[in-house]
């Protein structure tokens, strides 16, 4: 089993093993899901909320995500929490190894 660290800041898969930003995981490894997303990292965000199983969580990431959206100037209806999995590829997977780049 991977750790939460891992698993948030996984950012794709190769083969059996998952593809971990050393460099993210080190800067960013202490913030909560709520603050990954108020700074822009919302994969981070998403899978952080995921790992956790919290509908609260999820639920806050999505609306942190459509508040940044619409200030955009997206013209969009909102995200629902699992548009939001969807859009960022973010799943539980049994994964034994981890390559960190």
């Amino acid at each position: 089993m991977r750790t939460k660290e891992d698993f948030i800041f996984t950012i794709g898969y190769d083969g059996p093993a998952a593809v971990i930003d050393g460099q993210a995981k080190k800067l960013y490894s202490k913030l909560t899901a709520g603050e990954l997303a108020e700074k822009g990292f919302f994969r981070a965000a998403c899978s952080a909320s995921v790992w956790s199983n919290d509908p609260a969580e999820i639920q806050n990431v999505a609306d942190i995500y459509n508040k940044t959206a619409m200030s955009s100037g997206s013209q969009g209806s909102p995200v629902t929490p699992e548009a939001l999995q969807r859009l960022f590829g973010v799943f539980m997977a049994d994964v034994k190894r981890s390559i960190v780049l």
